[in-house]
């Protein structure tokens, strides 16, 4: 399947230098996403508060990025698909590692 979301791709700004949810809180995660819309960084869905998904639900924010470090790869949340970025967001780390 493809996505049918990949005009909505935009170069951004990371928001914070790991899960910006995680960081308040106090939590863990196991990997970053970038959200290619607005460059908020949540955590995956394998971390224990899935804080990227969380964003998607409240922004519809569509397409993230893997993001520790970057990984080159998207991926839209509502075709479920990966997507072909045009580009990798620079890591503006270092950035912890948790798992």
């Amino acid at each position: 399947m493809s996505c049918s979301h990949e005009a909505e791709i935009r170069t951004v700004v990371p928001s914070a230098k790991g899960c910006e949810e995680c960081l308040r809180s106090g939590s863990t995660w196991v990997h970053l996403r970038l959200c290619r819309s607005c460059g908020h960084i949540g955590c995956c869905d394998d971390s224990p508060n899935r804080h990227a998904r969380a964003h998607f639900h409240a922004t519809g924010h569509p397409i993230i990025e893997g993001y520790d470090p970057p990984e080159g790869w998207g991926w839209c949340y509502i075709d479920d698909a990966v997507v072909r970025l045009p580009d990798r967001t620079p890591q503006d780390g270092p950035i912890q590692r948790y798992f």
